[in-house]
């Protein structure tokens, strides 16, 4: 991949740069995110947050952390896609950056990205480097998931790659105009394969950039009075999320065979983990035997 004509590309100021991207974050009980998430985005003069029927103070936190952002507030939990899609919507800048609550960021990075889709005006996706609190770096970028195993970490500049995770986003609106946004029938998980998958598909770009980090808390957005709750939540959704995957892109027969495999996986997993007393495992695994069973085998 050659690299773009930049001579031409003047210097914009911080400022100008961060006018031209509407911040989208997705709340789910998140009010334990947002004093630090207001503190990265105070510079923002854009931003909506989405909030998914949260029981917890999230809507004030947001009132209090973000005064200055636009507060969508849904009557019920319809999931990560279509509480996305219903904040893109909403957007007119020529940039959206889908953004995790539980990401830690400034907005140096944040116009570094836009910088750098100025620069590759062809991109239609555009992430940084995720990283752990401590610094490690984590697998947020390959080649499409489903055809080859996931490996990342070894971009030393901006790479082409075929699936991108959706913690930090930054969208071309107007190239992805032809391909759509987000899936609603992927509740939870998968639903940014397959947006990356349609992208690539068409031939769009999606690009890595390593030098721009950030920092994410991976399963820190969301907490409640029930964690075990939270975790059979997050097996039920994979698994549904999972075959649909397989039964969309890669044929009913595919996502037949994939819902076999689970349910015989699932099963066992929800064995193990009873035998080996580990409450927080065992209540992911029996949601994932629960979304198998409750989801239809042509779905």
């Amino acid at each position: 991949m050659s690299a773009p004509e930049t001579d031409d590309l003047p210097d914009v100021p911080l400022e100008a740069l961060l006018a031209q991207v509407t911040v989208l974050v997705v709340t789910y009980n998140s009010g334990h995110c947002l004093p630090v998430l207001g503190q990265a985005l105070a510079r923002l003069p854009h931003v909506i947050v989405v909030d998914n029927a949260s029981q917890d103070d999230t809507p004030a936190q947001v009132a209090h952390c973000l005064p200055g952002a636009r507060l969508l507030r849904l009557d019920a939990n319809k999931g990560y896609g279509v509480a996305n899609n219903a904040g893109l919507a909403q957007v007119r800048t020529p940039y959206a950056l889908l953004l995790n609550p539980d990401c830690v960021l400034t907005p140096e990075a944040i116009a570094a990205l836009v910088q750098a889709a100025r620069q590759w005006p062809d991109a239609s996706v555009l992430v940084p480097q995720l990283t752990d609190s401590d610094g490690s770096l984590q697998v947020n970028y390959s080649w499409p998931r489903h055809a080859w195993k996931p490996r990342t970490g070894a971009a030393e500049g901006p790479l082409a790659v075929g699936y991108a995770c959706a913690a930090v986003m930054l969208l071309n609106m107007a190239a992805m105009a032809p391909v759509g946004f987000f899936d609603p029938r992927f509740f939870l998980y998968y639903e940014d394969e397959d947006l990356c998958l349609r992208v690539f598909q068409r031939q769009g770009q999606i690009l890595v950039l390593p030098d721009i980090r950030v920092t994410h808390l991976s399963r820190g957005s969301v907490r409640g009075p029930r964690p075990w709750r939270s975790e059979y939540w997050r097996g039920y959704h994979h698994a549904q999320s999972k075959i649909r995957f397989m039964a969309k892109h890669l044929g009913v027969a595919a996502g037949r065979r994939a819902h076999r495999r689970l349910m015989a996986s699932a099963a066992l997993n929800v064995l193990a983990r009873a035998l080996l007393l580990s409450p927080k495992h065992l209540a992911r695994a029996w949601g994932r035997l629960r979304g198998v069973w409750q989801l239809p085998p042509q779905a």
